[in-house]
Order: structure tokens, then sequence, then C-alpha cells
């Protein structure tokens, strides 16, 4: 191999266009670093709305389970008296 003379037009040019590409190249991963840092932000944004949510749900779960019993013993007693008059007659 031949070393090329430093002020050789056509290795400047070179020297130019891979500098350029560099820069380039640094502008698109800042972009791409910007892009992934917003969307690990929002999935840990998400990722507390979804935990939020089922401490509610587990919540609401949990003062809910005396209505159902409350509704069946409702439903006995009514079907008690109804049995109870029907054998009065």
């Amino acid at each position: 191999m031949t070393e090329s003379d430093p002020n050789d037009p056509v290795t400047v040019a070179v020297a130019v266009e891979l500098e350029r590409l560099r820069g380039t190249l640094e502008a698109g991963f800042a972009r791409t670093d910007g892009s992934l840092a917003l969307l690990v932000q929002r999935s840990d944004q998400t990722d507390k709305q979804l935990a939020d949510h089922e401490s509610r749900l587990d919540a609401l779960e949990r003062t809910r389970w005396p209505l159902a019993s409350i509704a069946a013993l409702t439903t006995s007693a009514g079907v008690l008296v109804a049995v109870w008059e029907l054998t009065a007659r």
C-alpha cells in the first residue's frame, strides 16, 4: 500500500465527507436516545397507573363482597316469608 498525500484533494474530500457522516450519525443517535428516554418515561408512568388501578380495584372488591351475602340473605328471607304465607292458608 502506498501512503497518500494528506493535501490531496480526494483525501481531503473523503475526510470532510466522513466528518459529515459522523455528525449525521451522532445527531441520529441523539434523537434515538431522546426517543428511547421518552418511551421509558411513558412506560414508567403506565406502570404506576396500572399499579394504582390494581390497588383501587382490590379495594372495590374487598368492600363489595358483603353485597352478595346481603342479597342472598334477603332472597332467602323473601322465600321463607312466601313459603310461610302459603302454608298459613
